[in-house]
């Protein structure tokens, strides 16, 4: 276990190097996701578990669907990772403006990801929408990555 602290809100999981088993650990897709959107100019605060009493706007990292991209050159996986996006501006502007701050930081960008590298990471659709309490705005963007392995399968 590494004592790495990427966020305070994303914890690193151990894997086996080279083993071809969890080559793709979704924790290390999350930190590399974390990290660009954090990185990104203008982007409001990002979480994986949103701390109560936290101010609007902000960006949370959903959840993931993962399966193998395997084949005889190597191990790898394709991911689809959904982004959430929270405000209580009156009309859907700020949501917007921030998922198009999402798009930039991520659309076709490579991602480091810890023991591999990133093939792409593509915009797959994006959803804006008024809660039911009539009030919270909630923006709902999704990414389809494919990452491989340094390691041979």
């Amino acid at each position: 276990m590494t004592d790495k602290v990427v966020s305070p809100n994303v914890v690193p999981n151990p894997y086996v190097p080279g083993s071809g088993v969890n080559e793709f650990n979704q924790g290390d897709i999350q930190a590399a996701i974390y990290q660009a959107l954090s990185e990104a100019p203008g982007m409001p605060p990002v979480y994986d578990n949103v701390p109560q009493d936290t101010d609007f706007p902000y960006v949370v990292i959903g959840d993931d669907i993962s399966t193998p991209f395997d084949d005889d050159c190597g191990v790898g996986a394709e991911t689809l990772v959904t982004i959430h996006v929270w405000s209580v501006y009156r009309g859907r502007q700020e949501v917007k403006n921030v998922m198009a701050l999402i798009y930039a930081a991520l659309q076709r960008v490579q991602l480091p990801v810890a023991n591999g590298y990133t093939v792409t990471c593509n915009f797959d659709w994006q959803h804006s929408m008024l809660d039911p309490d009539g009030v919270t705005r909630h923006g709902i963007i999704r990414f389809r990555l494919l990452t491989r392995s340094y390691q041979n399968g």
